[in-house]
């Protein structure tokens, strides 16, 4: 295969000045060749050049859940095959434990603090509704229960943030949204942020249910209506597996556009939330024989059918012959939730920060670029896919905003390595007993700091000697936690980070009298 040499985007080079619109315009064929030399003209009069796209995000997928990353019940070979074909990221980051700023920061290469989607969006059937002004709430939220007012989460993400489907658009792309989207409201769908078409894409966190015509009914314990349906995807065979329906809207697109350079992101609503699969995939789970930590057959059947919509995109690029300058990355939103599944050797899981709420897998093959069977170990994390991707593509950066992310092509081409110093994650809310944190990974150092009425509480980590987070040495290494806290305590500040304040309405617990 003849190696196509274009030039690197610098998410650092941010130069101000531009507006999203005249980022757009900028991207029309004529200024996108001036902007990016004898690559883009190339490109532009043989648009093969151009690989296409297959972003697989699926939705609590924990790191420990896939055959390649160490399970030995879940069964995942086409996943597997990927990572024999490509590169497989041992020390991957969700940019959130949770769903909506992580898939914020996927699609925009910003940090969720950045952003300022900070927690999982609340769907209009949840009580997420949009003020008559369209504007974002700023009250802080206070529980007389909780010793700190939490800042305000967004019900959307703004307009004017450019996406990766804006980005890849504007030079000519195809662009499509396959499932979960849990962004915003109707005005803030896939179609409003750049995407073509769109299959299911909606305010749903998770779907009423997998199998069609997808209804549930209505749930009084959490004060929930009825669900008929998910918008945007028109129920067409009852009892159809939405994963499956899932793999074959990416097939047809894929035959659809098989002539012209794509994108799809493909965003699996499995393996969340309500825990369901095909019968015969559970009865053989249930049948077969296991010792490993994680013993769910149904939770295994949702993974067995993600593993096997893997395979029939995989097997549609395969017959066009489209393998070779397609690129597909395989990733999750966030770690996986304790109790469906087990994140072991990870501690913890989903919306934690401890390393199974955020490590995930991240897998990218594209042939010819990406050697296969290769690994890094270099810590990356989700804002680092858009400035790949466009660097992949031969877009240029939105230079009216900071990009947190960095181009991953001197990892994947093993040329080079990465210019950052740490990565961050930020989570101002209450999650059940858990307080509020921000967190920093230097290195194989990791700082996790909780946020109290006393002040913090701070927890340090070897991720290298120790990856199930058991020993804090915080108080054996004060130095590095001082460190540590003062690049966090910048990036803080330098993203505009909103952070929780004393409650003046808190009323701690009494206490019981002495015995």
């Amino acid at each position: 295969m003849q190696r196509q040499i274009h030039p690197l985007a610098n998410p650092t080079s941010i130069t101000p000045g531009w507006s999203r619109r005249g980022f757009m315009q900028s991207l029309g064929a004529g200024a996108a060749m001036l902007l990016l030399g004898p690559w883009a003209r190339a490109a532009e009069g043989n648009p093969g050049v151009k690989p296409n796209v297959i972003l697989i995000n699926v939705d609590d997928l924990g790191w420990a859940d896939v055959g390649c990353y160490g399970s030995t019940y879940y069964e995942t070979p086409h996943i597997d095959r990927l990572a024999a074909q490509g590169m497989k990221f041992t020390d991957a980051y969700a940019a959130c434990a949770v769903c909506s700023p992580s898939r914020a920061a996927i699609l925009t290469g910003r940090y969720p603090a950045r952003i300022g989607i900070t927690d999982w969006i609340r769907a209009a059937y949840q009580g997420g509704v949009v003020p008559p002004d369209k504007k974002h709430r700023q009250n802080y939220e206070s529980d007389p229960k909780q010793p700190l007012q939490t800042p305000p989460n967004p019900l959307w993400m703004d307009l004017d943030e450019v996406t990766i489907a804006e980005a890849l658009g504007g030079i000519g792309y195809k662009t499509c949204h396959i499932g979960k989207w849990h962004l915003g409201p109707e005005a803030w769908y896939p179609d409003k942020q750049g995407f073509d078409e769109n299959h299911g894409g909606c305010d749903f966190g998770e779907p009423p249910s997998f199998f069609d015509p997808y209804h549930r009914p209505a749930n009084p314990n959490w004060k929930e209506p009825a669900l008929q349906g998910i918008p945007n995807l028109p129920a067409r065979k009852e009892g159809e597996y939405l994963t499956d329906r899932e793999a074959d809207e990416a097939v047809t697109f894929i035959r659809a556009n098989k002539d012209r350079p794509f994108f799809i992101n493909l965003c699996h609503y499995a393996v969340h939330m309500p825990i369901q699969a095909k019968p015969d995939l559970v009865e053989k789970y249930k049948a077969k024989p296991n010792e490993s930590l994680q013993t769910k057959p149904v939770y295994a059947a949702m993974v067995h059918s993600v593993d096997d919509s893997t395979g029939q995109i995989l097997k549609a690029l395969d017959d066009l012959d489209l393998a070779s300058r397609t690129i597909v990355i395989f990733t999750s939103d966030n770690g996986g939730l304790r109790g469906p599944t087990h994140n072991a050797p990870l501690r913890a899981g989903k919306g934690s920060p401890y390393e199974g709420g955020i490590r995930v897998p991240l897998i990218v093959r594209w042939p010819g670029r990406v050697k296969p069977g290769s690994t890094s170990a270099t810590p990356v994390t989700g804002v680092d896919i858009f400035p790949t991707l466009c660097a992949t593509a031969g877009a240029s950066l939105p230079a009216d905003r900071t990009i947190d992310g960095q181009n991953l092509l001197p990892l994947l081409e093993q040329t080079g390595q990465l210019s950052r110093d740490a990565i961050f994650w930020h989570f101002p809310h209450y999650r059940s007993k858990q307080s509020p944190y921000s967190a920093a990974r230097q290195g194989s150092h990791k700082l996790i700091k909780y946020y109290n009425h006393d002040g913090p509480k701070m927890e340090l980590f070897d991720l290298a000697a120790d990856m199930g987070e058991a020993t804090d040495l915080a108080a054996q290494q004060p130095a590095k936690v001082q460190a540590l806290d003062a690049l966090l305590t910048t990036w803080l500040k330098e993203t505009g980070a909103k952070m929780p304040r004393p409650n003046p309405d808190y009323q701690p617990p009494s206490k019981a009298p002495a015995k």
